[in-house]
């Protein structure tokens, strides 16, 4: 049985700033009248950047730019106050705010002494952004007659001891949200929750990493068994394509947990593969909406199947690099290269986002994230260094110059002709084609291609595929 509870997740630019965080409150005031509502909120724009920058200037112990970080950190929220509430208010919240940030102090300027920065203790301090916007958000539901409850995410989401990136243990969580979520929303009260954080079963603080915000909505959205989650940020919902490439670019009604995923993963601004986990496996509804358009329906990420052929959006990625590893001997034996090559990168922990390998000449590439190649290159040294010492192996190459194309859908699989549709599109505008992959699933072609042509190839496949809106609708 449904339980009728909605989770919504407000993102940086939804909470950033006292206009924005008033209309996210009469968001959440239009649906708490007739359903349980739990909210999610990230930090303000930009604030969760400040928070680490100026961490990393205590370790470095320069103190005029923790001051100058700290000083920002209150001008901003305590301006967003004095905008967002009656006057009345604004002496108490400030107080609470001081005590926030002063937490925050603490551990600043113990780096400062330290000239350290242990990902213990930044995971302890990066998460005051969310206390502050969850701290706002509250008031402002208070001042429009919406009891609420503002709920820390270190007390909600039980985690591992992995600092920086941490992973749900979520049969404990699911107890912790029956125990402190339930009764607020059985109460009518609507819980707040600070994203991004969570706590080891000690009590010791964590962060879960990359779209950590988003993953926390996930996570609460299972625990509670929602009916559905909605992300409030500041686009439309899925395009089929950067706008800025193609201006005719449409946004998708629907689209399935696995194209979303795999968009994501090659570039897109969507939910991160592991947010989507979890909500995959109970078969709970997203919907992608803009807060600054409310009116708008968005985009919906589910299990039902989309009846459509052929690929359904294209996205890219230009801070890539493709790492190129040769036999100069062809008694090596390429699967154990490969193999030692992907343990390697492995032990780097980076994203590989495309493999592909040549059978008879024992070379192969790997495509990773620009900001990862030294990390995979230092890697890849140590593992093969006897090989590289005696000249078994040719040097390892590095193309900066590349950039990664994917085109999604799942109804990709089966259809005839539609790789050669998608080189010949290529082709055409006089693109060279450096790399392939598509996987057996049939979900994504990847494409890679010199970085300068990137724009180009992805303009060209839009337009083969038909993704584009009606010239009528362009006007």
């Amino acid at each position: 049985m449904p339980n009728h509870v909605l989770v919504m997740k407000f993102g940086g630019t939804s909470v950033g700033s006292a206009k924005a965080i008033s209309s996210a409150a009469g968001l959440i005031a239009g649906q708490a009248g007739h359903r349980q509502v739990a909210v999610v909120v990230s930090a303000m724009s930009e604030v969760t950047d400040l928070l680490l920058a100026t961490l990393e200037a205590g370790s470095r112990r320069d103190s005029e730019a923790v001051e100058r970080g700290l000083a920002r950190l209150r001008e901003m929220h305590f301006a967003a106050c004095e905008e967002l509430l009656p006057p009345d208010r604004h002496a108490s919240v400030r107080e609470r705010m001081n005590g926030i940030l002063d937490a925050f102090d603490r551990v600043a300027r113990g780096m400062l002494l330290l000239m350290e920065r242990p990902l213990r203790a930044v995971d302890r301090a990066a998460p005051t952004g969310e206390r502050l916007s969850a701290l706002l958000l509250c008031e402002a539901l208070q001042a429009a007659r919406i009891e609420s409850a503002r709920v820390s995410g270190d007390e909600l989401i039980v985690t591992d001891s992995v600092f920086g990136g941490a992973n749900p243990l979520f049969d404990e969580t699911a107890a912790n949200a029956e125990s402190i979520l339930r009764p607020l929303l059985d109460g009518g009260r609507v819980a707040v929750i600070t994203g991004y954080n969570g706590a080891t079963r000690d009590g010791t603080p964590t962060t879960l990493g990359r779209g950590g915000s988003d993953y926390s909505a996930a996570i609460i959205a299972s625990a509670l068994r929602a009916d559905e989650l909605w992300i409030w940020t500041d686009v439309d919902g899925i395009l089929s394509c950067d706008p800025s490439i193609a201006t005719d670019a449409r946004r998708l009604e629907e689209v399935t947990y696995n194209e979303a995923a795999e968009l994501s993963y090659n570039g897109a601004k969507v939910l991160h593969p592991r947010t989507l986990a979890p909500l995959a496996e109970m078969d709970i509804p997203v919907r992608i909406r803009n807060s600054f358009n409310p009116a708008g329906a968005g985009t919906r990420i589910s299990n039902r199947p989309v009846k459509s052929l052929g690929v359904r959006a294209i996205t890219s990625l230009s801070t890539v690099s493709l790492i190129s590893i040769g036999a100069a001997s062809l008694s090596l034996s390429g699967a154990q290269l490969m193999a030692r090559a992907l343990a390697a990168a492995a032990r780097a922990k980076v994203e590989l986002l495309l493999l592909t390998r040549s059978s008879f000449r024992q070379n192969f590439c790997m495509l990773v994230h620009s900001a990862e190649v030294d990390a995979v290159l230092e890697g890849l040294r140590e593992e093969l260094a006897l090989e590289l010492a005696h000249g078994y192996l040719h040097p390892i190459g590095v193309d900066h110059s590349v950039g990664l194309l994917a085109a999604v859908g799942e109804g990709m699989r089966g259809t005839p002709g539609l790789a050669g549709r998608l080189f010949t599109a290529i082709s055409r505008r006089k693109v060279n084609i450096i790399a392939i992959a598509q996987g057996s699933s049939e979900l994504t072609i990847a494409i890679v291609v010199n970085e300068k042509d990137l724009r180009t190839a992805v303009s060209a496949i839009h337009r083969e595929c038909g993704l584009g809106r009606p010239a009528e609708a362009l006007a």
